[in-house]
């Protein structure tokens, strides 16, 4: 399935959608491994089948299996370390708030195998998802200082919002009950 079709089963309720998930993607101003890269760990972490397979066929065409290793290693590190820095963010107590997290996150240091702006980019993508304040907020200052824009992180934002719309659509869409159309 790619895009496209993709694409062609969001239902006429969510038009916008339809519209804005060609739009996030062709007017990025992320250089193409950034702006797949973080479709694609939108995608992941938004665990919803079809949009997984189609955003990872149509990544291929602009990712090599390095990177979508690294994407999917973004991903996978996020899922862990968006729950315990959520964690640690929202606790009221503040003993266990400095009680350091002690979780294996090697893929950090060494960026899955691509650029550290890369992996914080694939990072941001997927924490905006998990909605993690504090990861949004560290990966996002790294970017800064990285030297992306305001611009470049308003387009991961975006590309995250409408990568996870659709997939919540898609989800709920097959469950939603609707009223049978009157006869005329």
């Amino acid at each position: 399935m790619s895009i496209e079709q993709l694409r062609e089963r969001i239902p006429d309720y969510a038009k916008d959608l339809k519209i804005n998930l060609g739009n996030v993607i062709s007017s990025s101003t992320l250089p193409p491994l950034e702006t797949w890269g973080c479709v694609l760990a939108s995608a992941l972490v938004s665990k919803q089948a079809d949009v997984i397979t189609a955003v990872s066929l149509e990544a291929q065409q602009h990712l090599n299996a390095t990177e979508i290793d690294a994407v999917a290693s973004a991903a996978a590190i996020m899922g862990m370390t968006n729950v315990w820095y959520k964690l640690a963010g929202i606790h009221e107590d503040a003993e266990v708030k400095q009680v350091p997290p002690r979780l294996r996150m090697q893929v950090m240091v060494n960026h899955g195998g691509v650029a550290k702006r890369s992996f914080e980019a694939f990072s941001l993508a997927a924490s905006i998802v998990n909605a993690c304040p504090v990861c949004i907020t560290s990966h996002t200052a790294t970017l800064r200082q990285e030297g992306l824009s305001a611009q470049n992180i308003a387009d991961i934002g975006r590309i995250a919002a409408v990568v996870k719309a659709v997939a919540d659509t898609l989800t709920f869409d097959k469950a939603l009950v609707r009223p049978a159309a009157l006869a005329a």
